[in-house]
């Protein structure tokens, strides 16, 4: 077995955090985030990092893109980095330590936490960008991941992401799925989870947290969203357009959550694995047994040290291509 919820293994740091200190002030009125609009007219795309401040392949690419001086050729293009607290206490020698600081920034996306009167670090840097990530037409959040797992879109749960993911190309895996029971995330925020609204978000999970794959991975994402908008035709810090690869969608219909601390993978299973027959043990939850709904199941982001009450895989249905 994979082991309970307890101590992680030692992860290897393979990319140095960036120097942030040019981009703290911003120029789009909020701290970390800055807004540049091309001659023409066109959507308002938000790239977002550092929603989970030890996440850091994200921020590498938004400082080298801001660096080289990367500019839209229409519409509005906006990067900026979410949990700078959190980023701050960044240590490779503990790279798990700092997702955030009081609690996690990636479920607090409901009206009535955000205009209630409950205070975090995080609580307050949301409300802070809350402006910002609504005015996106198009809004994409960077992430990693820290168990094994193949590189993936996550689209929410509307037509409109998925279609967005399919357009990115990169990664070539596309998952519609409804979130966490825990919170709600960025992009199911407002109008992005609101089928008959025109602005839609996605999440990126790029590869491995601190691995330079994930990075080169990130930017290819990046670079299939700005093409695909039309923002972006050629730039020395985006690698050039190749040929997408081949593509899968599939959309999740459950979502396991940890109910014990002694949940346990029968075995080291990792994201993108598929269990070809229904009704295979996966996992043990205390005394409870978790076992695949059907055939072709597709094991999304397994966290192999899940706690209590956190996502320990989400099964997936993968759909004909």
């Amino acid at each position: 077995m994979s082991g309970p919820a307890g101590l992680l293994p030692r992860f290897a740091v393979e990319i140095a955090a960036p120097d942030l200190a040019p981009w703290q002030s911003g120029n789009a009125g909020v701290p970390g985030f800055w807004s540049f609009a091309g001659r023409e007219p066109g959507p308002h795309a938000v790239l977002v990092a550092l929603t989970h401040g030890n996440e850091i392949a994200g921020a590498v690419v938004l400082d080298r893109l801001l660096r080289a001086g990367l500019r839209p050729a229409c519409g509005r293009l906006t990067l900026g980095f979410a949990n700078l607290a959190a980023f701050a206490r960044f240590d490779p020698a503990q790279p798990t330590a700092s997702r955030f600081v009081d609690e996690d920034m990636n479920r607090l996306w409901d009206d009535a936490l955000l205009d209630g009167p409950r205070r975090s670090s995080e609580l307050d840097r949301a409300r802070q960008i809350r402006a910002l990530v609504t005015s996106a037409d198009v809004l994409v959040d960077l992430h990693s991941m820290l168990w094994p797992s193949d590189p993936l879109i996550l689209s929410g749960a509307t037509p409109k992401g998925a279609a967005l993911a399919r357009a990115i190309g990169v990664p070539g895996l596309v998952v519609a799925d409804s979130g966490h029971v825990s919170g709600r995330r960025m992009i199911d925020y407002g109008r992005f989870a609101d089928p008959a609204a025109p602005p839609c978000a996605n999440l990126v999970e790029a590869g491995p947290h601190w691995a330079a794959e994930t990075v080169t991975m990130t930017l290819a994402s990046i670079a299939g969203l700005l093409r695909h908008l039309g923002m972006i035709a050629d730039h020395p810090a985006l690698p050039a357009a190749g040929a997408p690869p081949h593509g899968r969608t599939a959309t999740v219909t459950h979502v396991v959550t940890a109910a014990t601390a002694g949940f346990a993978f029968v075995q080291a299973y990792r994201g993108g694995d598929v269990i070809a027959r229904r009704n295979t043990l996966i996992a043990m939850d205390g005394a409870a047994e978790i076992r695949t709904p059907y055939d072709q199941c597709l094991l999304v982001m397994p966290s192999l040290r899940p706690g209590r009450g956190h996502t320990a895989v989400r099964l997936a249905r993968l759909e004909a291509s």
